[in-house]
Protein backbone atom coordinates (compact mmCIF):
# COMPACT_ATOMS: atom_id res chain seq x y z
CA UNK A 1 0.00 0.00 0.00
CA UNK A 2 0.96 3.34 -0.78
CA UNK A 3 1.71 6.13 2.52
CA UNK A 4 -0.94 9.42 2.10
CA UNK A 5 -2.78 11.44 4.58
CA UNK A 6 -6.23 11.28 6.01
CA UNK A 7 -8.72 14.07 7.87
CA UNK A 8 -11.80 14.21 9.78
CA UNK A 9 -14.72 15.55 8.23
CA UNK A 10 -17.57 16.27 10.90
CA UNK A 11 -20.78 14.83 9.71
CA UNK A 12 -22.23 19.00 10.37
CA UNK A 13 -20.16 19.32 7.07
CA UNK A 14 -22.59 17.61 4.11
CA UNK A 15 -20.69 18.19 1.27
CA UNK A 16 -19.52 14.51 1.03
CA UNK A 17 -22.43 12.99 3.20
CA UNK A 18 -25.49 14.21 0.72
CA UNK A 19 -23.53 14.87 -2.25
CA UNK A 20 -20.10 15.59 -4.10
CA UNK A 21 -18.42 16.46 -6.81
CA UNK A 22 -18.80 14.15 -9.15
CA UNK A 23 -22.39 14.15 -9.84
CA UNK A 24 -23.79 11.26 -7.89
CA UNK A 25 -26.93 12.81 -6.72
CA UNK A 26 -28.03 11.54 -3.16
CA UNK A 27 -24.95 9.52 -1.80
CA UNK A 28 -27.15 7.46 0.64
CA UNK A 29 -29.69 6.79 -2.39
CA UNK A 30 -26.78 5.52 -4.00
CA UNK A 31 -25.74 3.48 -1.40
CA UNK A 32 -22.13 5.18 -1.05
CA UNK A 33 -23.34 6.87 2.56
CA UNK A 34 -20.69 7.19 5.28
CA UNK A 35 -18.14 5.38 3.02
CA UNK A 36 -17.76 8.36 0.76
CA UNK A 37 -13.93 10.39 0.86
CA UNK A 38 -13.24 13.54 -0.93
CA UNK A 39 -9.89 13.92 -2.76
CA UNK A 40 -7.13 15.91 -2.83
CA UNK A 41 -6.04 17.27 -6.25
CA UNK A 42 -3.50 14.63 -7.12
CA UNK A 43 -6.04 11.84 -6.62
CA UNK A 44 -8.66 13.88 -8.00
CA UNK A 45 -7.37 14.04 -11.38
CA UNK A 46 -9.68 16.23 -12.80
CA UNK A 47 -12.60 14.17 -11.86
CA UNK A 48 -11.28 10.99 -13.69
CA UNK A 49 -10.73 9.17 -10.64
CA UNK A 50 -14.51 9.90 -9.23
CA UNK A 51 -16.33 6.19 -8.67
CA UNK A 52 -12.64 4.85 -7.99
CA UNK A 53 -12.63 3.01 -4.77
CA UNK A 54 -9.95 2.55 -2.46
CA UNK A 55 -8.46 0.52 0.70
CA UNK A 56 -8.02 2.13 3.25
CA UNK A 57 -6.41 2.17 7.21
CA UNK A 58 -4.71 3.93 10.01
CA UNK A 59 -1.00 3.27 9.45
CA UNK A 60 2.01 4.17 12.08
CA UNK A 61 0.86 5.16 14.66
CA UNK A 62 0.19 3.05 17.82
CA UNK A 63 -1.79 5.60 20.03
CA UNK A 64 -4.09 6.74 17.10
CA UNK A 65 -4.54 3.57 15.30
CA UNK A 66 -6.15 0.90 16.92
CA UNK A 67 -4.96 -2.69 17.29
CA UNK A 68 -4.77 -4.83 13.60
CA UNK A 69 -5.62 -1.81 11.56
CA UNK A 70 -8.77 -2.99 9.73
CA UNK A 71 -9.40 -1.47 7.00
CA UNK A 72 -12.14 -0.15 5.29
CA UNK A 73 -13.22 0.40 1.49
CA UNK A 74 -14.41 4.15 0.53
CA UNK A 75 -15.65 5.42 -2.99
CA UNK A 76 -14.66 8.82 -3.86
CA UNK A 77 -17.10 11.05 -4.62
CA UNK A 78 -16.46 14.54 -3.77
CA UNK A 79 -13.21 16.70 -4.68
CA UNK A 80 -11.06 18.19 -1.27
CA UNK A 81 -10.03 21.64 -2.72
CA UNK A 82 -6.46 23.22 -2.17
CA UNK A 83 -6.16 26.12 0.52
CA UNK A 84 -3.01 27.60 -0.32
CA UNK A 85 -3.42 30.02 2.86
CA UNK A 86 -2.51 27.28 4.59
CA UNK A 87 1.05 25.47 4.72
CA UNK A 88 0.55 21.53 3.49
CA UNK A 89 1.17 19.99 7.04
CA UNK A 90 -1.16 22.50 8.69
CA UNK A 91 -4.55 23.18 7.63
CA UNK A 92 -3.70 23.10 3.40
CA UNK A 93 -4.04 19.13 3.47
CA UNK A 94 -5.50 19.13 0.13
CA UNK A 95 -2.85 20.97 -1.70
CA UNK A 96 -1.17 19.90 -4.51
CA UNK A 97 1.07 17.63 -4.94
CA UNK A 98 -0.64 16.17 -1.52
CA UNK A 99 -2.35 12.69 -1.89
CA UNK A 100 -5.09 13.19 0.90
CA UNK A 101 -8.81 11.81 1.64
CA UNK A 102 -11.47 13.72 3.13
CA UNK A 103 -13.43 11.23 5.02
CA UNK A 104 -16.57 11.30 7.17
CA UNK A 105 -16.27 11.27 10.77
CA UNK A 106 -18.47 7.93 10.48
CA UNK A 107 -16.13 6.35 8.27
CA UNK A 108 -12.97 7.99 10.01
CA UNK A 109 -13.73 6.29 13.47
CA UNK A 110 -14.16 3.19 12.02
CA UNK A 111 -10.15 2.92 10.91
CA UNK A 112 -8.62 5.40 13.76
CA UNK A 113 -9.15 7.71 17.24
CA UNK A 114 -11.89 10.43 16.61
CA UNK A 115 -9.94 12.56 18.54
CA UNK A 116 -6.89 12.26 16.38
CA UNK A 117 -8.52 14.75 13.31
CA UNK A 118 -5.44 13.68 11.10
CA UNK A 119 -3.71 10.39 10.62
CA UNK A 120 -1.18 8.82 8.10
CA UNK A 121 -2.73 5.87 6.11
CA UNK A 122 -2.42 3.31 3.86
CA UNK A 123 -4.20 2.71 0.63
CA UNK A 124 -4.95 1.23 -2.60
CA UNK A 125 -7.37 1.11 -5.18
CA UNK A 126 -9.47 -1.97 -5.02
CA UNK A 127 -11.50 -4.28 -7.54
CA UNK A 128 -12.26 -4.05 -10.90
CA UNK A 129 -13.84 -2.01 -13.11
CA UNK A 130 -17.80 -1.17 -12.78
CA UNK A 131 -20.53 -1.13 -15.17
CA UNK A 132 -23.72 0.09 -14.39
CA UNK A 133 -26.08 -0.41 -17.04
CA UNK A 134 -29.32 2.67 -17.63
CA UNK A 135 -31.35 3.31 -20.19
CA UNK A 136 -34.14 1.37 -21.91
CA UNK A 137 -34.13 -1.30 -24.97
CA UNK A 138 -33.05 1.05 -27.53
CA UNK A 139 -31.15 3.06 -25.27
CA UNK A 140 -28.23 1.83 -23.59
CA UNK A 141 -26.28 3.97 -21.27
CA UNK A 142 -23.18 2.34 -19.05
CA UNK A 143 -21.50 4.26 -16.31
CA UNK A 144 -18.15 3.18 -15.84
CA UNK A 145 -16.01 3.46 -12.63
CA UNK A 146 -13.49 2.47 -11.14
CA UNK A 147 -10.88 2.56 -13.74
CA UNK A 148 -7.37 1.85 -13.12
CA UNK A 149 -4.05 3.30 -14.45
CA UNK A 150 -4.57 7.13 -15.59
CA UNK A 151 -8.33 6.54 -15.09
CA UNK A 152 -9.32 8.13 -18.14
CA UNK A 153 -11.57 6.74 -20.70
CA UNK A 154 -11.30 7.12 -24.49
CA UNK A 155 -13.52 4.28 -25.97
CA UNK A 156 -15.86 1.96 -24.95
CA UNK A 157 -17.23 -1.04 -26.47
CA UNK A 158 -19.65 -3.43 -26.32
CA UNK A 159 -20.55 -6.62 -27.41
CA UNK A 160 -23.78 -9.33 -26.90
CA UNK A 161 -23.45 -12.95 -28.02
CA UNK A 162 -25.46 -12.00 -31.14
CA UNK A 163 -23.61 -9.03 -31.91
CA UNK A 164 -20.07 -7.82 -32.69
CA UNK A 165 -18.26 -4.86 -31.10
CA UNK A 166 -20.55 -2.05 -30.86
CA UNK A 167 -18.59 1.44 -30.13
CA UNK A 168 -20.47 3.57 -27.68
CA UNK A 169 -20.09 7.16 -27.57
CA UNK A 170 -19.50 9.73 -24.73
CA UNK A 171 -23.30 11.18 -22.92
CA UNK A 172 -21.25 12.71 -20.62
CA UNK A 173 -18.65 12.15 -17.96
CA UNK A 174 -17.96 8.20 -17.50
CA UNK A 175 -21.26 7.76 -18.61
CA UNK A 176 -21.39 5.80 -22.57
CA UNK A 177 -23.96 5.37 -24.97
CA UNK A 178 -25.32 3.02 -27.58
CA UNK A 179 -28.81 2.40 -29.87
CA UNK A 180 -28.34 -1.37 -30.02
CA UNK A 181 -31.11 -3.45 -28.29
CA UNK A 182 -28.88 -5.98 -26.47
CA UNK A 183 -31.83 -7.08 -24.36
CA UNK A 184 -31.48 -11.14 -23.13
CA UNK A 185 -27.79 -11.22 -24.36
CA UNK A 186 -24.25 -11.95 -21.89
CA UNK A 187 -22.57 -8.59 -22.67
CA UNK A 188 -19.27 -7.97 -22.79
CA UNK A 189 -17.21 -4.47 -22.30
CA UNK A 190 -13.54 -3.47 -23.78
CA UNK A 191 -12.31 0.36 -22.69
CA UNK A 192 -9.64 1.73 -23.85
CA UNK A 193 -7.74 4.76 -21.08
CA UNK A 194 -5.68 7.88 -22.58
CA UNK A 195 -2.66 6.05 -22.35
CA UNK A 196 -3.75 4.03 -25.26
CA UNK A 197 -4.04 0.52 -23.53
CA UNK A 198 -7.11 -1.37 -23.74
CA UNK A 199 -8.95 -3.76 -21.83
CA UNK A 200 -11.80 -6.50 -22.62
CA UNK A 201 -13.79 -7.70 -20.14
CA UNK A 202 -16.14 -10.79 -21.89
CA UNK A 203 -19.15 -11.38 -20.46
CA UNK A 204 -19.49 -9.36 -17.46
CA UNK A 205 -23.16 -9.20 -17.38
CA UNK A 206 -25.37 -12.08 -17.77
CA UNK A 207 -28.05 -12.76 -20.60
CA UNK A 208 -31.03 -12.09 -17.31
CA UNK A 209 -28.78 -8.72 -16.94
CA UNK A 210 -31.45 -6.25 -16.03
CA UNK A 211 -30.99 -2.23 -15.74
CA UNK A 212 -29.95 0.07 -12.91
CA UNK A 213 -27.69 -2.79 -11.99
CA UNK A 214 -23.56 -2.79 -11.54
CA UNK A 215 -21.40 -5.20 -12.73
CA UNK A 216 -17.85 -5.96 -12.05
CA UNK A 217 -14.73 -6.38 -14.67
CA UNK A 218 -11.31 -6.77 -14.74
CA UNK A 219 -9.17 -3.83 -14.11
CA UNK A 220 -5.84 -2.25 -15.51
CA UNK A 221 -2.64 -3.78 -13.98
CA UNK A 222 -0.10 -1.25 -12.94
Amino acid sequence: MEVCYSNLLKETDASIITEGACGFGDLHKTSFGKYSTGLSGMLFNRGSSCGACFEVRCADNMLWCPQRSPSIVLTATDFCPPNYGLPADFGGWCNFPRAHFQMPEAAFSLIAQQKADIVSVQYRRKEGIRFTLKGSAYFMQVLITNVGLDGEIVAVKVKGSRTGWVQMGRNWGQNWQCNTNLAGQPLSFEVTTASSITLASYNVAPPNWKFDQTFLGKQFQH
